[in-house]
């Protein structure tokens, strides 16, 4: 498994080894394995609120967005790395190739806006928004009252777990 992080941001402090080994705990402990790959994006205000409105249709910065890679990329399609589609003459198995999970980005300013009435500390926050990110890319969501009671017991259940401890 592979986690790969890039703080592209200043406004505040990031420690992406720690949220790196945050993301391969949590994806473990959901039964992510062999060869994944997760990347995790902290970018500035501006950077998010131009996502947020590019993929969303929102204005403004948000604190997290998740950008999960589908499972039929490969069919037909390019495979990773490489400058073309591929071809019947091309020797590979999709089995060989890493599992692409997506990616996670997160704007620490966001972050450190929204703990004081969220998570209450800008560590805590940060941990919630990789958590809920990677959750989303491993396909839960919030759109109902059920489906979010779920995610956040789970969000809960990962913090305590590999966070708080």
């Amino acid at each position: 498994m592979a986690v790969f992080a890039a703080d592209e941001q200043s406004a505040e402090t990031v420690d992406t080894f720690r949220w790196v080994r945050l993301a391969e705990a949590v994806l473990g402990a959901q039964g992510v394995r062999g060869d994944a790959e997760l990347s995790m994006l902290f970018v500035d205000e501006p950077a998010m609120a131009e996502l947020n409105k590019r993929f969303l249709g929102r204005e403004g910065p948000t604190d997290v967005l998740a950008f999960p890679i589908d499972d039929d990329v490969y069919e037909g399609g390019r495979l990773p790395d490489s400058l073309g589609p591929a071809g019947p003459a091309d020797d590979f198995e999709p089995s060989d190739l890493p599992t692409l999970l997506g990616d996670v980005v997160v704007c620490p300013a966001v972050a450190r806006r929204n703990a004081p009435t969220h998570s209450g500390t800008y560590d805590d926050e940060m941990a919630l928004l990789v958590v809920h990110g990677i959750l989303h890319l491993l396909g839960m969501d919030h759109a109902a009252d059920q489906e979010a009671a779920a995610m956040e017991r789970r969000e809960q259940e990962l913090l305590e777990q590999f966070h708080r401890s």
